[in-house]
């Protein structure tokens, strides 16, 4: 039996679901099991299991023999570094006693240590947290995800404009949550060797222009970009109605990944799916 945690979201669901394809027993951990009915209609079962309550995450991680392991995004409106270092601390906590055999954490390509610089610094501290603990840990540093696109499609559609943060012609490592749960889904039921950090993105890499031009072919019409300054970013963060500390934190995060032009090595695990098929299914599903 396989424990996956974020079922109901992007990347948990895909690795849920590409273990249900290979025959596999899922189950999905969930704080409201009314939400995960298609997934008992797919076979899998259900554990309801709150992050910020270490028993009943650990209660639900004993339903299997190996886990996929994903820290929740808090809301935006609160200090999201300060909650996802706590659910973080929870899950590691909810590792002891759990039986587990293996577990696979989703982490970022950038994660370091640092302040403020939200999803970099809060994974590299599970990352660290999974060294220290015996369970064998697999780890996949994911790059930018396509979906994080998804939530502009209606601006763009009714403006045809595309909103972003990044240069027009940076090209960064981007994957579809489909191709990251495949390859989750792959170190989950491989051998107890497979262990540590890969790095995962898609079959190559993209800037917004190439953003703005697959949204123009998906929906028919030009699509322009409008690029938000570096100093404008925090201000950005905040009109979409993040917290001042969480807005902080995201744009710091934003920063350090456009510096290090999301750095990520060359023997990264690829997936097949193209970011202009992304888009499109994105359009044709909407």
């Amino acid at each position: 039996m396989y424990v996956i945690m974020g079922g109901t979201g992007h990347v948990g669901s895909a690795v849920a679901q590409a273990l249900l394809g290979r025959g596999e027993q899922v189950t999905i951990v969930t704080r409201d099991a009314n939400r995960a009915g298609a997934w008992r209609a797919k076979g899998a079962a259900i554990a309801e299991a709150n992050v910020e309550d270490v028993a009943s995450l650990r209660a639900a991680l004993q339903h299997g023999s190996r886990a996929f392991l994903l820290n929740p995004s808090a809301d935006t409106a609160a200090d999201t570094d300060a909650i996802e270092r706590r659910t973080v601390a929870n899950i590691l906590s909810a590792l002891e006693g759990s039986g587990l055999q293996k577990v696979v954490a989703e982490s970022t390509g950038g994660a370091q240590p640092g302040e403020r610089i939200g999803d970099l610094s809060v994974l590299w501290e599970l990352e660290e947290g999974l060294r220290r603990q015996s369970i064998p840990a697999a780890i996949n540093r994911a790059a930018y995800y396509m979906s994080n696109w998804d939530g502009l499609l209606g601006a763009v559609r009714s403006t045809g404009r595309l909103p972003t943060m990044y240069d027009p012609d940076l090209a960064i490592p981007m994957a579809a949550p489909h191709d990251l749960g495949e390859m989750a889904a792959r170190r989950l039921v491989s051998s107890l060797d497979d262990i540590g950090i890969r790095y995962v993105e898609g079959p190559r890499r993209y800037s917004s222009a190439d953003v703005a031009k697959a949204f123009s072919k998906a929906l028919g019409r030009p699509v322009e970009l409008d690029v938000t300054p570096r100093s404008k970013w925090q201000e950005a963060y905040r009109s979409l109605g993040f917290s001042e500390a969480a807005a902080e934190s995201y744009a710091r995060m934003t920063a350090v990944s456009v510096d290090a032009s999301f750095d990520m090595p060359d023997d990264a695990l690829r997936g097949s799916t193209t970011l202009e098929a992304y888009i499109r299914g994105l359009v044709a599903h909407s």
